[in-house]
């Protein structure tokens, strides 16, 4: 049984899409033979659609596209010469540096929420991944099935047709209940003069959305397009290939035979047994061994949760002198002090003239994007979270501070959206945290790791992300914007909060001059508005030419 639906192409639209994906049937391929430019657009496009990316090519890229060009180039022309360059440079003599300097864009289609997150790891690569406030989930594979992930091997047992039929119950909820959510909203909040229908449209079925994500479960689909380097590729494979979930061992595979395609020499070591073969069972080993010691230790280490704070955001731990740290990093790289005399001559300053040297190390940030230099990475936070899933997978995509997770699980319970309660759904919205809530119970002791596909992304999840002052930055103002969904505004307005109260660095946290810690009705309305905005100028330039 292959847990994958197949898209279907006319033999017409074949012949366009060989030459610049390096397939046309699997939920896998790499993008070749395109300009950069385009391949970038794609997935920028590929985050708002519905579509697979091959029938968004087709679809709204192609009739723009000058394709007259030579498509008997081979790109494969000259690979012994470099594979044996390759063998060379990285085998005889270690330069693993040789594999960062070949990228692949490779488009992951029809992968589950679980499996989004281990994709989406590694920190030196870029990703972007369908969005939940774009995407209609009642909408259909070209299978007819619903867009979650059927693995096989839950399918095959005595619990399959229990699983597909809550799956396709809790799916059910979520097409029932969007709409009904929307005719609240239109009349909660009436169209404003000046606001064109289609903004208006947009903005209350954004806010719909957000507030019937919560019914989807993990095991939702979502199409996600990554760029990488070969070095990159490599460590995303050899964790895939050692991860207890089966999907994302399966997965590995079609990701390295589509890679091989582009990019042979950069992932030979994968699948040799010595070299990446031992690597993996490295990974895997220390996961196992690791989480027998501490179930020997502690017999009750996976019990329900006992000591679960009511709070979302929690600082557990920060560097009580990180702002005197920041501000000697600041004079260390302005002179020739040593790293031990800035620290000291900083101590002896009295406080109005340390926030001098940081406020003009700061300067006037005229918006987010203006950020101060890599003096503000000397100080980091640590905070305990607890939201719902659907908030953790927006803010796991800030990889260059450090998230790490506990298993997913219904045990934490669940937010309900005010949206919900005020539009009288809420006892429909509780049924179905009930029913995904029973089938993980079911599933956990016959696939510990498959349950977690059965689990709503309403239910709360406890993680911790650890930052530098500079990542806080730009985390915290980013996430705290008005567009943004409710429940990591949250998030990001309380991290700002407790860097002021509770670390007491009340100078780091006035530099983050672009919080916004105001309420927003309709979240995306002023974004619609300004993107309307630029789309009238954009064809009034067009109208001059």
């Amino acid at each position: 049984m292959f847990p994958y639906a197949e898209e279907s192409f006319t033999e017409e639209e074949q012949a366009i899409l060989r030459p610049y994906f390096t397939n046309v049937d699997l939920p896998v391929f790499a993008l070749v033979n395109l300009p950069e430019v385009v391949k970038g657009a794609l997935f920028a496009r590929y985050s708002r659609s519905p579509k697979s990316l091959r029938r968004l090519f087709l679809d709204e890229f192609v009739g723009d596209l000058d394709l007259s060009g030579d498509l008997t180039f081979d790109a494969t022309v000259g690979l012994r010469r470099a594979e044996e360059l390759y063998e060379k440079v990285f085998f005889e003599y270690g330069d693993d540096s040789v594999a960062q300097l070949g990228g692949v864009h490779l488009a992951c289609e029809q992968a589950s929420n679980l499996l989004t997150k281990i994709l989406e790891w590694g920190r030196l690569m870029a990703y972007l991944e369908q969005s939940t406030r774009y995407l209609e989930y009642s909408a259909r594979l070209p299978s007819g099935h619903y867009r979650y992930y059927r693995p096989v091997e839950v399918l095959e047992s005595a619990l399959g047709a229990r699983y597909v039929g809550d799956m396709d119950r809790m799916f059910d909820s979520y097409a029932e209940m969007l709409p009904a959510a929307q005719a609240w909203l239109q009349t909660r909040y009436p169209q404003e003069p000046g606001d064109s229908d289609f903004v208006y449209r947009q903005a209350i079925r954004a806010k719909a959305l957000d507030a019937v994500r919560g019914l989807l479960p993990a095991a939702s689909l979502s199409n996600v397009g990554i760029y990488g380097t070969g070095q990159s590729y490599e460590m995303l494979l050899l964790r895939m290939r050692s991860h207890p979930l089966p999907e994302a061992r399966r997965y590995a595979d079609l990701m390295l035979e589509e890679l091989r395609k582009v990019i042979p020499s950069f992932l030979r070591r994968v699948d040799i047994a010595e070299r990446g073969g031992e690597w993996s069972d490295y990974l895997a080993t220390t996961r196992k061994d690791t989480a027998s010691v501490l179930a020997r230790i502690w017999p009750d280490i996976m019990a329900p949760p006992v000591d679960l704070d009511e709070r979302e955001v929690r600082l557990v731990d920060f560097d009580p002198e990180g702002e005197d740290k920041v501000v000697a990093a600041i004079a260390f790289a302005n002179s020739t002090l040593s790293e031990s005399e800035a620290m000291r001559r900083v101590a002896g300053l009295g406080h109005d003239e340390k926030v001098a040297i940081l406020s003009a190390y700061v300067g006037e940030r005229a918006n987010r994007r203006h950020r101060p230099g890599r003096a503000f990475e000397r100080t980091d936070y640590r905070f305990e979270l607890v939201t719902d899933y659907g908030a953790f997978r927006d803010l796991q995509r800030h990889r260059i501070l450090t998230v790490e997770w506990q298993p997913l699980g219904p045990k934490l319970g669940y937010d309900v959206p005010a949206v919900i309660q005020e539009a009288g759904l809420e006892e429909h919205y509780a049924s179905i945290m009930e029913r995904s809530s029973a089938l993980y119970d079911d599933m956990r002791e016959p696939f510990p790791e498959q349950a977690g596909y059965a689990v709503s992304l309403a239910f709360r999840l406890r993680y911790v992300m650890q930052m530098n002052a500079r990542e806080a930055i730009h985390l915290i103002e980013l996430r705290s914007g008005p567009q943004g969904h409710p429940s990591y505004r949250r998030v990001a307005q309380q991290m700002h909060a407790a860097i002021a109260r509770d670390a007491g660095h009340h100078a780091i946290a006035e530099a983050m001059s672009h919080v916004d810690h105001g309420s927003s009705d309709l979240e995306r309305l002023e974004s619609e508005r300004r993107a309307e905005q630029r789309r009238g100028r954009a064809q009034a330039s067009l109208d001059i030419v």
